[in-house]
This record gives structure tokens, C-alpha cells and sequence, in this order.
């Protein structure tokens, strides 16, 4: 296959992904990933090694994990329950497929659940659900810098190698 594609391909990849992190039903930081992961691939790994692949697939693992961390940390500083903190997880998990509206209510309907079986109460439910959210948006903003990072790396690593 053309080369010339083949890179036209990994940088749409790429740019697909940087979108994705902020806008609904594109994919995010696993798109930015596979065509960094193309790249070096095209370029038989000579300036893409297995160390500098190994640093970013461990920061795509940790920018997906950001927003499910980031809404059981918000939710647990709020002083929210075990199961809220249940909630919050599956809630992120079980909205996954629906994009970034899933992300955004499905912790929080996850953890207000949670909170209103365990305590019985709107308001403290309703507390929880907004930490949740205060949570979710600092994991999102933590996996937009790694997101920098992965593109920092593979540019360092480009260009130097």
C-alpha cells in the first residue's frame, strides 16, 4: 500500500481522536493511539520504538480511566457512599456505548441511585451527584493533558529518533 495513504490515514487518526476527546460519539485517546501506533508501524519502527509505545499506550490507559476515576473522586470527597461510589462506576460503564451524554449523566445517575438507596435523602443524593460531576470534569481536563503528553511523546520521539 501507498505510503502517502498510509500517513494521510495515521494523521486522520490522529486528528479524529483529538476531536473525539471533546466531542460526542467520536473516539477519543484509542483512535489517537491506533494511528500513532500506524505511524510508527509505517515507519518500521525506527523512530517509534517499543519503549516509547509502551509510555503511550500506559497514558491511553490512564486517559481512559480518568473519567471513571475522576467521577469516583469527586464523588467520594463529597462524602458519598459505597454504593453511590457503585453507582458512579457502573453508571460510567453502563453509559460508555452513548458517547459523551452517556459520560456525562451516567455516573451521575449511577451515583444518585446509589446515595438515595443507602441514605433515603434528595439532598444528600443530589450533593453527591453534583461532586460526581465536579469529579468527572476534572478527569476530563486530567485526560486532555495526557492526551498532550501521548502527542508530546510521539513528537519528541519522531523527530529525536
Amino acid at each position: 500500500m501507498d505510503p502517502t495513504l498510509l500517513w494521510l490515514f495515521a494523521i486522520a487518526l490522529i486528528l479524529v481522536g483529538i476531536a473525539g476527546t471533546v466531542l460526542p460519539g467520536v473516539p477519543g485517546v484509542m483512535a489517537v493511539f491506533g494511528g500513532m501506533l500506524l505511524a510508527a508501524w509505517i515507519d518500521d519502527f525506527s523512530r517509534i520504538g517499543w519503549v516509547t509505545l509502551v509510555i503511550l499506550g500506559v497514558l491511553t490507559a490512564m486517559a481512559f480511566a480518568a473519567d471513571i476515576i475522576g467521577s469516583l473522586l469527586g464523588a467520594k470527597r463529597v462524602g458519598a457512599s459505597r454504593l453511590a461510589l457503585l453507582g458512579a462506576a457502573v453508571g460510567a460503564l453502563a453509559a460508555f456505548p452513548f458517547g459523551f451524554f452517556g459520560l456525562l449523566f451516567g455516573p451521575f445517575l449511577g451515583a444518585v441511585a446509589g446515595e438515595l438507596i443507602t441514605q433515603q435523602r434528595l439532598d444528600a443524593a443530589a450533593r453527591v451527584g453534583l461532586g460526581t460531576w465536579i469529579g468527572l470534569a476534572v478527569g476530563s481536563l486530567a485526560k486532555i493533558a495526557l492526551l498532550f503528553a501521548m502527542l508530546g511523546v510521539f513528537l519528541t520521539s519522531y523527530l529525536l529518533g
